[in-house]
């Protein structure tokens, strides 16, 4: 019994160092499998570097919009041109007449109240024009829509207008010539009346008097007539708006 007590401890150490190794080599695989299992499913979250790569970007579709066309700024409206017009109607609160004639971007206008009269000159652009007479004497006016609408000034009055479109006979004429060694001047504005015919007005002068003025033929207005005892030649505006510039 003695001699068989050391054996059995010297077996039993080798079966219990024996068991030792086998737990723990069955430990090492197993944390092993833990931390690979752990990496395959990391990359599986994180995909390939290719996939990556490949797969688009929400954002970059998300930040394209569908009203970039619809954002564009519209092409600018053209200025309105007025090669020819004429114009003619009454001056609010004065019982005048005014009458206004475009060609290609020359104006020119008259008012007379069978009193008072002035002539005026200057330009049109964009559907505007102004246009200036004697001293501080000034109109200005908006084309457009078959009509001119504006405002003149004349002798320290002022007043407003709005005269339709016309054509002849309506509209403006003038008439100048040498008599007894002073100019005559006269001027006429024809406009229709609603109910039919015409409404005119005039005035002349030989030098710096004024003189009567005669009406002009209803169907033919340039038709020759007497002033101040001279035979003159109405002419409608084509006739004397160079000559006026």
């Amino acid at each position: 019994m003695s001699r068989l007590g050391p054996f059995i401890t010297l077996a039993a150490g080798a079966v219990l160092a024996a068991g030792l190794g086998v737990a723990s080599v069955t430990a090492a695989p197993a944390a092993d499998t833990a931390a690979d299992t752990a990496a395959t499913t990391d990359t599986a979250a994180a995909g390939s570097p290719a996939e990556a790569a490949a797969a688009p970007s929400p954002s970059v579709s998300s930040s394209v919009s569908p009203s970039v066309s619809s954002s564009a700024s519209p092409a600018p409206t053209e200025a309105v041109k007025i090669p020819k017009a004429d114009y003619g109607g009454y001056v609010k609160g004065n019982g005048g007449l005014i009458a206004i004639s475009v060609r290609d971007g020359k104006a020119v206008g008259y008012f007379c109240d069978g009193r008072s009269e002035a002539w005026f000159k200057g330009g049109e652009a964009g559907g505007k024009a102004v246009l200036k007479g004697p001293g501080t004497a000034r109109l200005t006016a908006t084309l457009g829509g078959g009509r001119a609408r504006g405002s003149l000034s004349v002798g320290g009055g002022r007043w407003t207008f709005t005269a339709p479109a016309v054509v002849r006979p309506s509209g403006l004429y003038r008439a100048t010539a040498q008599v007894r060694g002073a100019k005559l001047r006269a001027g006429w504005i024809r406009v229709p009346r609603p109910g039919g015919g015409y409404d005119q007005v005039g005035a002349a002068f030989l030098g710096q008097d004024q003189v009567e003025i005669p009406r002009l033929d209803a169907g033919r207005p340039t038709t020759p007539v007497t002033v101040a005892g001279a035979t003159v030649l109405p002419k409608d505006v084509d006739g004397f708006i160079e000559e006026m510039q």
